[in-house]
């Protein structure tokens, strides 16, 4: 484990004061590799997303990161180092390169070509209006946007929900290359078979709460039934 980019979640409860939607989370999330958070609709993963890069707060515990507490660090400085993307991409009005310049304003024209080969997007798509990208072009584009920060970490929110299987496998190919890379990302998914091709770690949630943790062999082996259909055991 990286220690340097690991989350540690320290009896945290989030949510709607005096009905939390996270409750008691006591859980580490490895600083390398994929960490899938899986689990039943409604069980807190979003939440749970959102709270690493102080979207959200906890109403009581403490969650740290690079071994200090987000409580201390500026949101700003945060994000930039600990990237989100949204199931559905948030898009800017004008082009493609427009959009880029959001994250990195002084962006030059090759480091914006060189960002967008680096996800799979042609050069030519740089002075598109980004309202006229596909699905998985847009996608892409805000997985660009996110890197010009060189964040250490990528959150994504259930990234190819909205996808077709051609765009999906291109937004998990990448994931899979930024991982290698050596950006961490964890990653919210109900696509057992996404979770079982991209995971090297597993975090399933349920009713609020940690129902397990480990790797697909060790959550295969369960005895816990929810967690067994959460990771897709056969």
């Amino acid at each position: 484990m990286s220690a340097s980019n690991a989350f540690v979640l320290d009896h945290v409860e989030a949510g709607i004061p005096g009905d939390p939607i996270l409750r008691s989370i006591d859980v580490t999330i490895p600083g390398t590799g994929i960490t899938v958070l899986a689990g039943p609709s409604g069980a807190g993963k979003t939440t749970f997303l959102r709270l690493l890069n102080r979207l959200d707060d906890p109403l009581r515990g403490e969650i740290y990161w690079n071994g200090r507490a987000l409580s201390d660090w500026d949101p700003t400085e945060l994000r930039r180092r600990v990237a989100m993307v949204f199931q559905r991409p948030p898009l800017f009005p004008g082009s493609v390169c427009e959009n880029l310049q959001v994250a990195l304003p002084d962006i030059s024209n090759e480091r914006a070509l060189h960002v967008l080969e680096h996800v799979g997007l042609d050069a030519d798509l740089l002075d598109q209006e980004a309202t006229t990208l596909s699905g998985g072009e847009a996608q892409r584009m805000c997985v660009a946007r996110a890197l010009l920060t060189e964040p250490d970490v990528l959150l994504a929110d259930e990234p190819t929900a909205a996808l077709d299987s051609a765009a999906r496998q291109k937004v998990e190919e990448l994931g899979e290359s930024l991982a290698g890379s050596g950006v961490a990302i964890v990653w919210v998914s109900h696509d057992t078979d996404q979770l079982r091709r991209l995971a090297d770690h597993v975090i399933v949630l349920a009713d609020g709460m940690v129902r397990a943790t480990g790797t697909l062999a060790e959550l295969d082996a369960s005895e816990d039934a929810i967690v067994r259909q959460s990771v897709g055991a056969i």
